[in-house]
């Protein structure tokens, strides 16, 4: 009788960086929310320096974390039953960031099909529609709430047209790097990754001309202008927020690229990364038609 062999799993030792990136999430929440709460009251507070202060911490872990993450896998500590975990670890956080995006279009749907019709006394809500707010009309994109606050819609064309198109372009340029890897095509592979890298680059630089053309004069599109200015901001900008994720994400997967890394047959941390993308890329997509056309 043979005894079975078992395949060495690596065990990390404890870690720092956990701890490290529950405070930066820390520091954001807290600085988001008095950021937030500045702008509303007209205020300079302490919130933006916080927020700051955060997403440099969040950047900092990243690096770190990926850094020692990078040099046990080059040093051949992983084998196959660690990339099988890390392939079950990268789909459940790509299922909870669906969860996570699908509350908020929840709140948006809930919002535009149930809530602000029934301000209108739409259903059995009649009363309610004229005695509260008998000059209300339910409209969407919600321009001039009940209590009085006016606003202007965002439209579709123009940055957000552009940005749809940016992303679209790099879903597919990041899927030809892929391709490039796979058949070992060092040159293709570094040429279209970076420019995925740079259309991502391009689409948060568009994002925040769009936010400051939102909160200019003629628009006064707020965080603060009713549910439609909160819906806006919320799943925008938490897009951003995820498509800086990513665009670090591939960054560091260029930078390997550039240091020799990765093969045809053992590449999952740029694979992580496109799927990531591509998760991030389909989000918008919904985002352009629920948010901006519909």
């Amino acid at each position: 009788m043979t005894t079975k062999e078992y395949e060495a799993y690596y065990v990390p030792a404890q870690s720092h960086w956990p701890i490290v990136g529950a405070v930066a999430l820390f520091l954001v929440a807290i600085g988001a929310a008095n950021y937030v709460t500045d702008i509303k009251n007209d205020q300079s507070g302490f919130g933006g320096y916080v927020l700051i202060a955060g997403i440099a911490l969040i950047i900092y872990m990243l690096f770190g974390w990926f850094n020692n993450v990078i040099n046990e896998s080059m040093s051949g500590k992983y084998s196959a039953q660690m990339s099988s975990s890390f392939r079950q670890g990268m789909s459940w956080f790509i299922f909870s960031e669906v969860m996570f995006f699908a509350a908020f279009f929840g709140a948006l749907l809930y919002a535009r099909v149930f809530s602000v019709p029934w301000l209108d006394g739409a259903g059995n809500n009649a009363m309610t529609g004229q005695v509260l707010w008998p000059e209300f009309s339910a409209t969407w994109p919600l321009i001039l709430t009940p209590g009085g606050t006016e606003t202007t819609g965002m439209g579709w064309y123009g940055l957000p047209l552009i940005n749809t198109i940016l992303l679209l372009t790099s879903s597919v340029t990041a899927h030809l790097a892929h391709v490039a890897l796979e058949k070992d095509n060092r040159g293709q592979l570094k040429m279209w990754l970076g420019l995925t890298v740079a259309l991502g680059v391009v689409f948060l630089y568009c994002q925040g001309l769009e936010y400051a053309h939102g909160y200019a004069d003629e628009m006064k599109l707020y965080l603060t202008s009713g549910i439609y200015g909160n819906t806006f901001y919320m799943l925008t900008g938490f897009h951003g927020l995820h498509v800086t994720l990513g665009t670090i994400m591939l960054f560091v997967m260029l930078i390997r690229v550039f240091k020799g890394h990765f093969t045809p047959k053992n590449h999952f941390a740029f694979q992580a990364a496109s799927w990531y993308w591509h998760f991030v890329d389909v989000v918008w997509v919904l985002l352009f038609v629920f948010v901006y056309i519909l």
